[in-house]
């Protein structure tokens, strides 16, 4: 992975415009002027970093990529010449709350992976290539207008959160043949099942539904969530899944800007009115039987 490296310049560190200088001095590496992942920064004691963090990866600001270091705790710090690119107004506090908003992936909601097949009038078409305009059947085959389709890629390096993580239902899993092949939508998408909304995470147990192991999702991988007017619930692989609600924010999605230029400010949507199971002990207990027992509290 590329790595930035500044000999001659006041180097610091900010997590998300929370601190304006974790670190400074004059940063090199081992030598190669590349970080590997897990390796310490360090450039033999003229610096300390608060807190000790390694290389995970990089993040893009501006077309410009910045190295990320990641503690314990899961905390960041992003590495920047002060001589440069900050005083070029490369990065300011906005930049630094997208990078937040890339790393933190808290707000995530319902959405689909790559390949999940849509019900639209004409027949099943790939998530990724749905567009504005478009039209998709909702559950009882009412035609209706994709407002936006918002995409996030998930850097598999940044650790995400256990809510935009993957999870796989087998065919056949929720019962009556659904979904018609394997589905994978994020662990906080909704599912309707036997009237209730349940999240994808609440329903996994083990056999049939299953979260996907990070080390199968390679680097990165791209989620989608395709959006409606109103709140709808749609036929994804067959199994009938809700559009996005927007109780979270839209700003997570990498192509955020296109919606705030298209619509601006929005009212809130109204939630269908089903029931809604978050957690596994929120599922009611004849649709666990019916799914088989959740292995996730």
């Amino acid at each position: 992975m590329p790595a930035y490296v500044a000999t001659h310049s006041t180097i610091y560190g900010d997590t998300g415009g929370r601190t304006d200088s974790w670190l400074s001095g004059t940063v090199t590496d081992s030598g190669d002027e590349i970080w590997t992942l897990g390796e310490t920064l360090t450039d033999g004691g003229a610096f300390v970093v608060i807190p000790p963090g390694t290389y995970a990866g990089t993040v893009t600001v501006n077309g410009k990529e910045f190295p990320v270091f990641l503690n314990g705790s899961n905390d960041y710090t992003v590495l920047y010449d002060n001589a440069t690119d900050h005083a070029q107004g490369l990065l300011d506090y906005a930049d630094f709350a997208a990078i937040d908003a890339a790393l933190n992936t808290a707000d995530f909601t319902a959405c689909f992976l790559t390949g999940t097949a849509v019900a639209t009038p004409t027949g099943d078409v790939a998530v990724e290539t749905l567009s504005i305009g478009d039209t998709v059947l909702n559950a009882d085959g009412a035609e209706v207008a994709v407002k936006w389709i918002g995409r996030q890629t998930v850097k598999t390096l940044f650790k995400p959160a256990e809510r935009v993580a993957p999870v796989r239902f087998a065919a056949g899993s929720l019962g009556e043949g659904m979904p018609v092949s394997d589905l994978t939508v994020t662990a906080d998408h909704g599912m309707l099942v036997d009237g209730v909304i349940c999240h994808a995470g609440a329903l996994v147990n083990g056999t049939t539904i299953t979260r996907v192991p990070m080390e199968e999702m390679g680097e990165s991988y791209t989620v989608y969530h395709v959006e409606t007017e109103a709140h709808e619930i749609i036929l994804a692989n067959g199994a009938p899944a809700e559009t996005f609600i927007d109780n979270v924010s839209r700003r997570v999605f990498d192509n955020y800007a296109e919606f705030e230029a298209l619509y601006g400010d929005v009212p809130e949507m109204d939630e269908l009115p089903y029931p809604r199971a978050m957690s596994a002990r929120q599922v009611p207990a004849h649709i666990a039987r019916l799914l088989g027992e959740s292995k996730v509290a």
